[in-house]
């Protein structure tokens, strides 16, 4: 078991206002035209993320979209390069629609017009640069069709009805849809293929639950034969393989890269053949595995640019240049355009400029090891210029509870830090990247095993010496929201407070309120979690059915647009603790859904936290302040726990 050495503390750390931990970014989301002309990226225009667009030759940067509300957080570029398409939502209910706008004069179009539909892009191609598929929706609210759609006119022609609950779709490099995947009743995964879009389907692959998790289509290359998939059916972790078909119906598959503790994370497509040039692998931090030794030398050249680990953002059409960000854990992302004709990188520019220079924490990975004897990888972040020991402590859980930690930059593990608190993130089992044996591991144990893990956790701080084991807090947002309620029901002595975003109170209520777009994916849940008809196991593993156990002071905050977990999930833990009258403070944000997007709003619910964990865990907190009336924010309850909250609200 790793140990970590105690920091001694040199000097009084500036508290760091939030705004700078979680206001908007200068720049984020760097992307180079496919034509090497121009570089976009996201930035506020008029206090609002939206796309930006400037030439590399040189020029003024310009905004292109005009978002004024809610940020967009997802584009990309058009194989014309005259356009970009962007997804946005109304007021979080991830009812994603598609935008493309034209970069010269602003035209913008529509390209899924409809209400209470969402749409999800399937793919682009750059030998049709005006057109995009897409799976929208609009015909049953339970499954996506496929559409062609024409980014300059909008129209749209239907290229595949899904009447079998198909969830998943990959197209060839001539827009045609080749494969298709869905959940099967058993929680696992099948895979069909044709060879022409109009050919008949076979089965690609049937994957059991044991390895639906981690094995999946990935995509073609150009020669449309190619089949990249990452799958683990042959080891514990998942490689990528290559399948292939050739002209006299003959098949391979051959492993191309696997490494033996964790899944394939990540790829890197050469954008003329599609071939895939490097892969990376995640246990504690990224490491890359090069296929092609065309890029080698870039390799070395932009491992010697910046420190931290870099990912190549985006390539043109000719591959001539190269957007590169370079991670940190403590400092912002750098952005470089790299000439690679010259293998020359040039710094462009950071994307928090108001972080350079302040005294910021590392993240530390560090193993635990489960009381079964499972590794558990976990980070951890001690405040700077601080002896590492007896502090307050948040344990911070992630969602999912199919996603991961990873080392990096993480802005709430930063600003806890800056306010006093030690800061520890656990991959629980059910954690994705770490071999199947560790996801299957979590089957059935919401709240079981899965919490003993996170209980683990703190027991190895607390064992270590750093944490405070009077001091703890549990807090985390969808899963870790569920988690954290889980902390206050299930172990009520081991957490001095807990703070729950949009965390299910009930699995049962959780799952009769799905998207009705999940209804396909439902019986995966159903497995690895619990079944609706399991009344008493579900109601074991729920926080809501075990409320009066909860003695220690609790924060839950919630979107009332939330499609994944509905308003109604706090809404019921909160009544029921009155009922029993046990003290909760509630934060509800009227035009935010699974989590909040809007800066003002999140800096609102995260002044209303660092108020609330400086009263029961005794750490530095910035004043509420204005923060409450910028945002949308009201408390229907408990707003007198909070120091400083009741004033803000004005009552």
């Amino acid at each position: 078991m790793e140990t970590t050495p105690a920091v001694t503390r040199t000097r009084e750390i500036d508290l760091i206002l939030r705004e700078t931990f979680f206001g908007n970014p200068d720049r984020s989301s760097v992307t180079v035209s496919r034509d090497g002309i121009y570089l976009a990226y996201l930035a506020p225009h008029n206090g609002v993320m939206n796309v930006w667009v400037e030439s590399i030759a040189g020029g003024s940067a310009r905004p292109v979209t005009a978002a004024d509300r809610r940020p967009i957080r997802s584009y990309f570029w058009a194989h014309n390069n005259e356009q970009i398409v962007y997804v946005q939502d109304k007021a979080g209910d991830e009812n994603w629609r598609l935008y493309a706008v034209d970069i010269e004069g602003g035209a913008e179009v529509e390209l899924t017009p409809f209400d209470g539909v969402q749409a999800r892009v399937v793919a682009t191609d750059r030998d049709h640069p005006d057109e995009i598929l897409a799976a929208i929706n609009n015909r049953v609210p339970q499954v996506h069709d496929v559409v062609r759609i024409n980014t300059r006119t909008g129209a749209r022609e239907l290229v595949f009805q899904n009447d079998e609950g198909w969830t998943g779709f990959v197209a060839d490099a001539t827009l045609a849809l080749r494969v298709v995947t869905r959940v099967t009743p058993d929680g696992g995964e099948l895979a069909m293929i044709r060879d022409t879009d109009d050919g008949d389907w076979r089965e690609l692959a049937h994957w059991s639950m044991t390895d639906s998790m981690s094995s999946h289509p990935i995509g073609f290359a150009r020669d449309n034969e190619t089949l990249y998939l990452s799958d683990s059916r042959n080891a514990d972790t998942a490689g990528l393989y290559a399948a292939k078909t050739g002209d006299d119906g003959s098949s391979q598959y051959e492993l191309i890269a696997r490494d033996d503790r964790a899944d394939l994370y990540g790829a890197i497509q050469h954008p003329e053949t599609g071939r895939l040039q490097a892969v990376s692998f995640q246990y504690k931090r990224v490491e890359w595995k090069i296929l092609d030794e065309a890029i080698s030398d870039d390799w070395q050249v932009l491992r010697g640019v910046a420190d931290g680990d870099f990912t190549i953002t985006s390539r043109s059409a000719d591959d001539s240049k190269w957007t590169v960000a370079y991670t940190v854990d403590d400092g912002p992302v750098r952005y470089y355009l790299y000439d690679r004709l010259n293998r020359e990188p040039r710094f462009l520019f950071v994307n928090r400029s108001a972080l350079e220079g302040k005294t910021l924490a590392t993240m530390k990975p560090v193993i635990i090891n489960s009381r079964d004897g499972l590794e558990l990888v976990s980070y951890l972040t001690t405040p700077p210029g601080m002896t590492a020991r007896d502090l307050p402590m948040v344990l911070l859980v992630h969602g999912g509870p199919w996603g991961r930690d990873s080392w990096g930059y993480h802005a709430i593990h930063q600003w806890l830090a800056n306010r006093g608190y030690a800061v520890l993130s656990v991959n629980f089992r059910g954690s994705t990247g770490l071999g199947k044996s560790f996801i299957n591991a979590a089957n059935r144990e919401w709240s079981g095993r899965m919490h003993d893990d996170l209980i683990d956790g703190v027991g190895w701080a607390v064992d270590q010496g750093i944490a405070d084991e009077s001091r703890v807090a549990i807090m985390g947002g969808s899963y870790g929201g569920y988690a954290a309620l889980v902390g206050m029901t299930f172990t009520p002595d081991v957490f001095a407070a807990g703070v729950s975003i949009v965390g299910p109170s009930h699995i049962r209520t959780l799952l009769e309120s799905i998207p009705p777009y999940w209804e396909p994916i439902k019986a995966m849940f159903e497995k690895r979690v619990g079944g609706l008809d399991e009344t008493g196991f579900l109601d074991r593993i729920s926080p809501l059915t075990h409320v009066e156990q909860i003695r220690r002071p609790l924060l839950i905050g919630q979107g009332a647009n939330d499609p994944r977990v509905k308003e109604a999930e706090s809404e019921q833990i909160v009544a029921a603790m009155q009922e029993r009258n046990i003290p909760v403070t509630y934060v509800v944000f009227p035009d935010e859904g699974h989590g909040f997007a809007r800066p003002e709003n999140s800096i609102a619910f995260w002044a209303v936290t660092e108020a609330f964990l400086a009263k029961y865990l005794g750490g530095r907190y910035e004043p509420i302040g204005e923060a409450i009336g910028a945002s949308t924010a009201t408390v229907p309850n408990g707003a007198t726990l909070v120091p400083g909250l009741n004033e803000a609200i004005g009552d």
